[in-house]
């Protein structure tokens, strides 16, 4: 199993696929590299990076402050133990907060430039509804984990794909990880800096995501110069996996363009 280490120490598992040009694949809170395991495979035209970030997977778990701009500094590192000077991002869900603070910060490291179902944060972000912050957190678990895949996916998708899921969590997290993570990304403001990035980009989004709201897509394209916005009629937040046919091409010839 490959390591990175940080300037502080933490270590970084990362997995490397493939051949070409360099694509780092960055998923949601709390979730490790297996995210993307359902969909890596339609990105082999390209060496794909992945990593688990710090308190998942394989990585260290430091009970710390963890910040989207500091996941980002992480990618870094393993970019540099992997000797790639420069790649495409593919950032989902909080992966795509952490990809908005690699491109601003570093620009010389970032081609192009994918944000799938994210958000700027802050005060300018649209935050989800106080009823899906509820039924997130009802005490009975098993409702609450029903309730999260149901802002995942739709319920034809659910009917007919029994799982198990990639995207609802790193069930070996610690659990101050997982509040660590959302603290993460429940803190992430990019807004000032997104009219920085210079770096070509795409925005996607489900129009049925309300685990992170829709609107959240107009806000970052027209923020980011020049950004591109496709919306995937009838997607929740996993569009990138129930909607892989229609979203996996958007973004594959998106990248192919740059």
């Amino acid at each position: 199993m490959p390591y990175a280490t940080t300037p502080s120490g933490v270590k970084l598992s990362y997995q490397v696929k493939g051949h070409g040009a360099a694509l780092v694949l960055l998923q949601g809170q709390a979730n490790d590299h297996r995210w993307w395991d359902s969909v890596r495979d339609d990105f082999a035209s390209y060496r794909t990076i992945t990593l688990d970030y710090r308190g998942t997977g394989d990585s260290d778990k430091p009970d710390e402050p963890y910040t989207t701009r500091g996941f980002a500094a992480d990618v870094l590192a393993v970019l540099d133990e992997v000797g790639v000077r420069r790649a495409h991002v593919y950032g989902t869900s909080m992966g795509g907060r952490v990809a908005q603070w690699l491109a601003a910060d570093h620009p010389e490291r970032v081609g192009a430039l994918v944000l799938g179902c994210s958000s700027p944060g802050g005060a300018h972000g649209v935050e989800r509804s106080n009823d899906v912050r509820k039924a997130l957190a009802q005490p009975d678990r098993a409702a609450a984990e029903r309730a999260l895949l149901e802002l995942m996916y739709t319920p034809a998708w659910l009917a007919t794909h029994p799982g198990p899921y990639r995207t609802t969590g790193d069930p070996g997290m610690p659990a101050h990880a997982r509040r660590r993570h959302l603290a993460a990304s429940a803190g992430h403001d990019a807004w000032d800096a997104l009219p920085a990035i210079t770096a070509p980009t795409l925005v996607v989004h489900g129009t049925d995501d309300v685990f992170n709201p829709a609107a959240n897509a107009p806000l970052l394209a027209d923020r980011i110069p020049g950004a591109e916005l496709r919306m995937i009629e009838g997607a929740r937040h996993a569009y990138f996996e129930e909607f892989r046919q229609v979203a996996s091409p958007i973004v594959l010839e998106f990248l192919g363009r740059h």
